[in-house]
């Protein structure tokens, strides 16, 4: 464990990984933030974050505006990460956008695409809605026979190296003055008042006054609220990604398609990705990561070979396992302060997004600490006043 090098930040960040780094980022680079940044992580290796175990992908397919208005974002970052980072050795990340396939296998759902569809096109999204026969001239690989349409987006939609982003902001947050340790927050003490965060306790013991805390802990984010009296119903759920070989590779990129089985798979360099929840989708312990083989047998290959004949004959080399920090109550992120501790900010409950939604959220967070008000894009809707009171934010677009 390592001591912070002070007894006192202004904004001490609990959770250092892609929300904690992108936070730590843009104040870093805000030129009306002159104060102190503490970021404390309890694993430097990340082994076991959420970040670590991402697909790294990005969408502009969701049924909420504020939704799509972040991933365009992201994607404005992601092809402008050398001229965001300000710095001439920053890498190119390149998207590729092979897009997102939604099918629908039901006239329900087939409608509902069509009313995404809609909203992301009057935003300026690319998505197009297409019949089965639309989507089998494009891509004949597909078995198609209980199909009734789906949604595509060849438009920043796709991969991109989300790990390297994540690494750049963690150094460039340091370089410019934010403090990592290797840490555990144990404790939060409120003032005399009961209406602030007045300070944080360490595993090393440490007792570390704060102007505002930032809970970035991932699918740890409930025992960090917990601390300081707060309750969100944000929990670790098991998500499983297998790479495959096929022997009879497609002769185009596979899309990332959203199959009404649940499953999902996509192409990934020479290999493919395949991925899905498990069945029975209970909360899990923060640590455990064992995996279930027989979901790739009864499950996911079933899927992938009904959905594209040619993966009939495939050879899977790697698997791993992973948590999302799922929202139980909408699956919605929740940001921004809390109504009962005024300096306390959520950064939490991704249910999947995270990666693909840090750069606008990592802003707007960042200007909230600074400014007290979003001022890019309004994050008000994912604000935890709509779990206190119970009212869902509806995103209709949950993979």
């Amino acid at each position: 464990m390592q001591a912070p090098l002070k007894a006192s930040y202004d904004v001490v960040i609990v959770g250092g990984a892609i929300y904690g780094s992108s936070v730590a980022w843009w104040l870093s680079r805000n030129p009306d933030f002159d104060g102190s940044t503490l970021v404390v992580e309890r694993d430097p290796t990340y082994e076991f974050a959420s970040t670590s175990h991402t697909n790294s992908c990005i969408r502009q397919q969701f049924s909420a505006e504020v939704n799509i208005k972040i991933s365009q974002f992201g994607a404005e970052f992601i092809h402008g990460f050398k001229e965001f980072m300000q710095d001439d050795a920053a890498p190119k990340i390149v998207l590729q956008s092979y897009g997102y396939m939604y099918l629908a296998d039901n006239e329900a759902f087939a409608q509902t695409l069509r009313e995404s569809q809609q909203i992301q096109q009057r935003l300026g999204a690319g998505t197009k809605y297409m019949t089965a026969d639309e989507i089998k001239a494009a891509y004949p690989f597909y078995n198609l026979d209980d199909i009734i349409g789906g949604n595509h987006n060849l438009i920043n939609e796709g991969y991109f190296d989300g790990g390297t982003i994540f690494d750049w902001w963690r150094r460039k947050a340091r370089t410019q003055g934010a403090e990592y340790v290797h840490n555990e927050v144990r404790g939060i003490t409120r003032n005399s008042a009961g209406d602030r965060v007045e300070s944080v306790t360490l595993a090393s013991g440490e007792t570390i006054s704060c102007g505002t805390l930032v809970n970035c802990s991932g699918p740890r984010a409930a025992l960090t609220a917990q601390m300081a009296g707060l309750d969100i119903p944000v929990e670790p759920r098991k998500r499983y990604t297998f790479i495959f070989d096929a022997k009879t590779p497609l002769d185009r990129d596979l899309p990332l398609t959203i199959d009404p089985s649940g499953v999902h798979m996509r192409s990934d360099g020479k290999y493919y990705m395949a991925g899905c929840p498990p069945d029975d989708d209970p909360a899990v312990a923060y640590d455990d990561f064992v995996e279930d083989h027989s979901i790739w047998e009864n499950k996911v290959w079933p899927a992938v070979a009904t959905r594209v004949p040619a993966f009939e004959s495939v050879k899977l080399v790697n698997s791993w396992v992973g948590h999302y920090a799922y929202n139980a109550f909408d699956q919605n992120a929740i940001v921004g302060p809390s109504p009962e501790l005024e300096n306390f900010v959520f950064v939490n409950g991704f249910s999947g997004h995270g990666l693909q939604q840090s750069p606008a959220i990592g802003r707007g967070v960042a200007e909230w600490v600074v400014y007290g008000e979003y001022r890019s894009l309004d994050l008000s809707p994912f604000g935890v006043e709509r779990i206190i009171a119970r009212e869902s934010f509806v995103e209709r677009a949950v993979i």
